[in-house]
């Protein structure tokens, strides 16, 4: 199979004039709509915009590969444009982009298209390649310089060769290499070898040998060797995903961002050739390169962070919909004071409930802890977690204690790295736990639970304390930081905060929460509904399925919707969010459960006012829409 095979003239659109990356997109899914690679356009689109929201595919150099593996495509293909003008696709760069090639993979596709996509991701980097596609005049020319490309770069018989990115003389041949590579990407289509052909080109030019391992989406190719790794000068790891590490073991490395790869190849070849790269330990996840690498302490908290909350959420969501079922098929009335135990099935439900919540603040605290300092961390942090939840330092106790864990042991590593090599398996299964566990409890016991617990305590008291109005204004907001970013670090601050307060006993900050996270998806359904002419033909088609997600709390089915008009669905989300948060703290409403939607409104203290706050909360949101929205003539 060749490029041109997943490419047709119906696809290709030359001389393009839009003005805005949201359309650009759009005009993008329906020229890959036309190839007719897709069963479900809007559903296709939906995956492109999730993509772009975990970083922009405009790569720079004026390249732009949008690109999405789901259900929706059923053939596997591609769509381009050129834009002479250029339009601003956030590139990493800064600059405009003028050429574009979307991708659309089966989320279940085999291999060789992948590998006919990656081709042409390389030939990407090509300067005279890009030129030509951008002079073309006529789609059947445009065709004509990406097959003539292909044939002249790899050859009709190079083909197996040529998808693993070297030479095949070299790999045939017993030298080793100056440099070694990995590159890799989330989605493993594009930028894994873009990055690799870059480095590749540029090592050329530097005089330096080079091998490079992809890790795309139909697995690694082109594995370094232990001997190839034992005589390189340096590895970099060009990665936006995880890769195996321990492999460089004592080697200098140097990690960083997928992108750099691309753009900084010369830069970062020339480091590895002068020596100054920084020697790499196995199992040591906090370098400088590292930090560099993924952003921001800011941001490298926030990551830890949130490894914890998704390794918690599962004991918290089972568990939190035990208890409510348990207090839901109780009967008050046996004994008041054994509410939710009374009778055999509640408590059961409570029982297993109680069990999986008790493991809630351990989870939190230990995979933050490995999420910094890998698996050595992780019993060091959930003892941390234990004793915090035991001492009375709860959540909050929990969360300072994963993140003590996890430096502590990278603190531990170094200072046992001094010791003889012949004491390197003790370090796994004795000394690594038995101070680091030691260290931790005495750290957790009588330095963080004592003020911490307190700070708990006062918390717990001012909460119920608070007055009607004060409740309504915690509410309100706590509604709207679920709109704001739907699903994003302001979000998931909400959430973590109603999840805190379930172990805590304040179940109606939950219920706030989680009404905040439904109503967005149903004001876009209902504006979609009753405001037709604000809406595109395919948002209006998608606009019903955000009913479902919406009744079911999943925010962020209203993300396409934001993503291609913020200035105005972000407010009116957010002020309908709000607005129901705050009427369920006027409501007086409950929950147990830290998940569920509708589902678990049987089990809603005050149900009625809970849907009621809902409605009025989705009905604020979508005349908000009405009102903020132009019509489209369509």
């Amino acid at each position: 199979m060749r490029i041109i095979q997943l490419l047709k003239k119906e696809s290709i659109l030359l001389n393009a004039s839009v003005e805005s990356k949201a359309e650009a997109i759009d005009t993008l899914v329906e020229l890959m709509n036309k190839g007719g690679h897709l069963s479900d356009k809007d559903d296709y689109k939906k995956g492109i915009l999730e993509r772009e929201a975990s970083s922009t595919t405009g790569i720079g150099d004026g390249i732009a590969i949008p690109h999405a593996k789901v259900d929706a495509v059923k053939t596997a293909g591609l769509a381009s444009m050129t834009v002479p003008s250029g339009v601003d696709y956030e590139a990493l760069d800064g600059q405009p982009s003028n050429l574009f090639f979307m991708i659309g993979a089966p989320s279940d596709g085999a291999d060789l298209h992948i590998e006919v996509l990656q081709r042409l991701s390389m030939l990407l980097m090509d300067d005279k390649f890009r030129e030509k596609l951008l002079n073309a005049k006529t789609c059947e020319e445009y065709l004509e310089i990406i097959d003539n490309a292909e044939r002249e770069k790899f050859g009709e018989e190079e083909k197996e060769a040529a998808v693993t990115v070297n030479d095949t003389k070299e790999e045939t041949s017993n030298k080793y290499y100056d440099i070694l590579a990995v590159t890799a990407c989330p989605t493993g289509i594009a930028h894994t070898f873009m990055a690799a052909e870059s480095l590749m080109k540029k090592a050329e030019e530097l005089g330096v040998s080079i091998k490079v391992e992809t890790n795309g989406s139909g697995g690694a190719k082109n594995v370094l060797t232990k001997e190839e790794i034992e005589n390189a000068k340096c590895i970099l790891v060009t990665a936006d995903k995880k890769v195996e590490m321990n492999r460089f073991d004592g080697k200098k490395v140097i990690v960083t961002k997928v992108a750099d790869g691309i753009h900084k190849a010369e830069e970062l070849i020339k480091i590895g050739m002068s020596g100054d790269a920084p020697v790499f330990h196995a199992d040591s996840s906090v370098s400088e390169n590292t930090e560099k690498a993924n952003g921001s302490i800011g941001h490298q908290i926030y990551m830890h962070l949130m490894n914890g909350v998704s390794h918690m959420l599962p004991f918290v969501i089972g568990g939190g919909i035990l208890i409510a079922l348990a207090f839901l098929f109780d009967d008050f009335t046996i004994n008041p004071d054994n509410f939710g135990s009374n009778t055999p099935l509640a408590s059961f439900l409570k029982s297993v409930g109680d069990g999986a919540f008790s493991f809630m603040l351990p989870v939190l605290a230990g995979f933050i802890a490995m999420s910094i300092a890998d698996r050595p961390a992780l019993a060091v942090g959930f003892v941390g977690g234990y004793l915090a939840n035991k001492g009375g330092s709860g959540f909050l106790g929990a969360l300072i204690a994963g993140f003590i864990a996890g430096y502590l042991m990278v603190g531990l590593k170094k200072v046992f790295d001094k010791l003889p090599h012949s004491l390197d398996g003790l370090k796994p299964v004795l000394l690594y736990p038995l101070f680091g566990i030691l260290l931790i409890g005495a750290i957790i016991t009588f330095i963080i639970n004592p003020p911490v617990g307190a700070l708990n305590t006062l918390l717990f008291n001012s909460l119920n304390a608070m007055g009607a109005g004060s409740k309504i204004l915690l509410g309100a907001i706590l509604g709207g930081m679920m709109a704001i970013d739907m699903g994003g670090p302001i979000n998931k601050a909400s959430y973590v905060f109603g999840t805190a307060s379930i172990a805590s006993g304040q179940y109606d900050i939950m219920a706030a929460v989680m009404i905040g996270g439904m109503v967005p998806p149903l004001a876009i359904a209902l504006a979609t509904t009753f405001f037709k002419n604000k809406f595109t033909e395919a948002e209006r088609k998608s606009g019903p399925v955000n009913y479902i997600m919406g009744l079911s709390f999943i925010t962020e089915g209203a993300i396409p919707f934001a993503a291609s008009d913020p200035l105005r669905v972000i407010p009116a989300c957010a002020i309908g969010s709000a607005v129901a948060g705050g009427l369920s703290m006027f409501f007086e409403c409950t929950l147990r459960a830290p998940h569920g939607g509708i589902f678990v409104v049987p089990v809603i203290g005050n149900s009625v006012g809970y849907l009621t706050a809902l409605l009025i909360g989705a009905i604020t949101g979508m005349l908000l829409l009405a009102l903020l929205k132009k019509e489209i003539d369509n």
